[in-house]
């Protein structure tokens, strides 16, 4: 087997996502990337299968980089009011171009569920530290049926309803957090 160029990788990568930036997802083909990258198009397949695993990288970027952004606007000092900077947050990725790139991933949707779980679990641990950083959450509350790992699942799942629902009303969501916590 042909060793991989990293750069030449990069470089399609690159090209690949300025197509979808610029075009949206359906202007990506293999044979675009392959002329305004200005390779043969056989050469995109030695580093991706088909036009979905490279959208799927290509989300899996988008979604790692919000990750770090993410980190660095949360102002909150409470918990809940962090909340709802994630909340808006992801709800302003989802509803610009995280959306249309998710959509786009249908033809891969268990493959890009399972890929995007790394990225779920960082979310998760962020918000786990974020639960522990909140002093005025007494240490107390967490027993076996109701901890840190499983509160953070039960904020994810109904997190994820929410925006799936493109709810801008979270207010009850928020008061159960808070009266769960406090």
């Amino acid at each position: 087997m042909r060793r991989k160029d990293e750069t030449l990788h990069d470089s399609l990568f690159e090209v690949a996502r300025e197509i979808v930036s610029k075009q949206g997802p359906d202007a990506l083909t293999i044979r675009a990337l392959a002329e305004q990258a200005g390779v043969a198009s056989g050469t995109i397949y030695n580093y991706y299968r088909n036009k979905d695993d490279i959208l799927l990288a290509i989300t899996e970027d988008y979604w790692r980089r919000a990750l770090m952004e993410l980190r660095r606007e949360i102002q909150a000092d409470a918990f809940p009011e962090q909340l709802r900077e994630i909340y808006a947050f992801l709800q302003k990725r989802i509803n610009d171009s995280a959306g249309i790139l998710m959509d786009s991933l249908r033809n891969v949707e268990t493959l890009g569920r399972e890929r995007m779980g790394s990225l779920q679990h960082e979310l998760r641990m962020a918000i786990i530290q974020r639960i522990r950083q909140d002093k005025n959450i007494p240490p107390d509350i967490w027993n076996d049926a109701l901890n840190e790992d499983s509160f953070s699942n039960f904020i994810l799942t109904n997190m994820r309803i929410l925006l799936s629902m493109n709810a801008s009303h979270i207010d009850p969501f928020i008061e159960i957090v808070k009266r769960t916590l406090y």
